[in-house]
């Protein structure tokens, strides 16, 4: 752990980089957020939280920290996944804005100086939005479901295509602070937040170097802990699907009084009716116990996002010099 630093003008913006097995992509990266930033103009601070990497990522950040002290990392313990690990490096950042950047350059950082123009401008969240990209049917099929499933079932409006590349104002970021989330869907909280958001446009380049760490099953783990995390209705599916079956119970209790006054058989419609009735309750308590989970989970969090090992560069206090 570093010796605490004197304290140190607060920059205009923080542009946060995860990283895990980046090591042919984490000094290029932060060359190109550099000369962005230096060609806009403003303060910053470039801060690298490493997610456990296995290859020489680390060693390759601590150099750049050597070098600049603008730069800055935070080791994770371990693998705390794609959720926690950026949300607790942006709640890190000291900047009044603070902007999300992949390591991968598959977030284009020559978008910066847009990111910074609409800030300053007034805008409070700018996010890049990924063109639609050419995939396969069955990849192309889930990423609809994934959206229709938001949509309908989530709290608040995502933004397709939006993955959190962008910039955010301080202040949003300390809206989202106070969400509290254990397993925080950012780009949803940001537009939980109800600040005022614009998008831009862009094409997702190719990966500059190395291997996407995302498979099917690190990108559906992902999809599922966000529309959990991000949606309150889905746990009242089951309380839905109760007041359908009540409803059912009630329209074979009418096809048996109805085949009763039409000297028909009825025990059909009475044991129907009967287990219908059962399944109705079921589903009904299954909705009341999801939704008191719920309640439990939001008046009991306390998770930490992350546990830190090392951090490199972090000064104690800031002195704020005012808006660019």
């Amino acid at each position: 752990m570093n010796a605490p630093m004197s304290p140190a003008v607060r920059p205009d913006i923080s542009v946060i980089i995860p990283c895990y097995n980046e090591e042919e992509n984490a000094e290029a990266i932060c060359r190109a957020a550099t000369r962005e930033l230096e060609a806009v103009g403003v303060s910053f601070e470039i801060i690298f939280i490493d997610n456990d990497s296995a290859d020489a990522t680390v060693a390759i950040i601590k150099r750049l920290c050597a070098a600049d002290p603008r730069v800055k990392l935070i080791v994770n313990s371990r693998n705390f996944g794609q959720m926690r690990s950026p949300t607790h490096a942006i709640y890190q950042a000291t900047g009044r804005a603070v902007i999300g950047l992949c390591a991968d350059f598959q977030d284009p950082p020559q978008m910066i100086p847009q990111f910074i123009e609409r800030w300053r401008a007034g805008t409070d969240i700018v996010l890049g939005v990924r063109e639609v990209e050419k995939v396969g049917a069955i990849h192309g099929a889930l990423r609809k479901m994934s959206y229709a499933l938001a949509k309908n079932f989530g709290d608040y409006p995502i933004v397709p295509q939006a993955t959190g590349f962008g910039l955010y104002d301080m202040r949003v970021v300390d809206a989202t602070r106070t969400l509290a989330e254990p397993e925080p869907f950012f780009r949803g909280m940001l537009v939980e937040t109800g600040f005022k958001l614009e998008t831009i446009p862009y094409a997702r380049p190719p990966r500059a170097a190395g291997a996407s760490k995302n498979n099917f099953f690190a990108l559906f783990d992902f999809a599922m802990s966000a529309l959990a995390g991000s949606s309150k209705k889905l746990l009242r599916v089951p309380m839905y699907i109760g007041a359908f079956g009540i409803v059912m119970t009630f329209l074979m209790l009418l096809g048996g009084l109805i085949a009763f006054f039409g000297g028909r058989p009825i025990a059909g419609w009475l044991i129907a009716s009967v287990v219908q009735f059962q399944f109705a309750l079921l589903f009904g308590f299954l909705g009341l116990l999801g939704d008191n989970v719920r309640i439990v989970s939001e008046r009991t969090r306390r998770t930490p996002l992350v546990i830190e090992r090392e951090r490199i560069n972090f000064a104690d206090a800031y002195v704020d010099a005012g808006r660019p």
